[in-house]
């Protein structure tokens, strides 16, 4: 196929409420199903594992509250269809403390610059126990497609940028070769009700795994 006949198409970008009408009713139990959580999993390369929606934090109920199944530890989602403000910022942190979330992620349509200062200031002044990430939403097609979501990362903490490099090249994908067999096996021994349940093989040299719980 030449240049000429090709034919290609052109990305439309759809306004958040044309899918989701409504914060709570709509986008939180979107977000919590299995294969729509993944996308967040993936833009927070994470392994992610939904606990609970709409969690009580004392008097108040947090959006998505999950399950990092890395290290076993909280995260935290909170869900906004606008612009960031003071009032979804207190409570990212008011739930945050109340359920001792180590991973806070607030998803937006868009990042006033003052709160993703605040964000990457959170980052800065806290240990590297705690992780605070920043998220806008988007809706895109092309043509007549269904629209696709996208999360695009607007603040992160720093060992996110300069942390451990992975191997690359051969090495790299012989391990992830490596940990994609042993994970295919896994998955297939769990039928036979194997308690261990495998995660998302990676190029590097080491793997961990989750064995049920305690």
């Amino acid at each position: 196929m030449t240049s000429e006949t090709l034919k290609l198409g052109k990305f439309e970008r759809i306004e958040l409420r044309q899918a989701w009408n409504d914060e709570a009713q709509d986008f939180t139990p979107w977000l919590a199903r299995h294969d729509n959580l993944s996308i967040l999993a993936e833009a927070l390369d994470m392994e992610l594992e939904l606990e609970d929606q709409e969690a009580s934090v004392g008097p108040f109920r947090a959006d998505i509250v999950c399950r990092n199944t890395d290290d076993q530890s909280l995260v935290l989602v909170e869900n906004q269809l606008a612009r960031t403000d003071h009032r979804h910022l207190g409570q990212l942190l008011t739930y945050a403390a109340g359920l001792n979330a180590v991973t806070i992620c607030w998803i937006a349509q868009s990042f006033a610059d003052e709160h993703r200062a605040t964000l990457d200031w959170l980052n800065e002044i806290t240990n590297d126990s705690v992780r605070f990430f920043g998220l806008e939403i988007q809706l895109w097609r092309i043509a007549n497609s269904p629209p696709a979501p996208m999360f695009n990362m607007v603040s992160k903490p720093n060992e996110w940028e300069v942390g451990p490099r992975r191997p690359t090249g051969q090495q790299g994908r012989t391990y992830e070769e490596f940990w994609s067999e042993l994970t295919k096996h896994l998955k297939q021994r769990r039928v036979d009700g194997n308690l261990i349940k495998p995660k998302k093989p990676r190029p590097q040299n080491w793997m961990d795994f989750s064995v049920g719980r305690v």
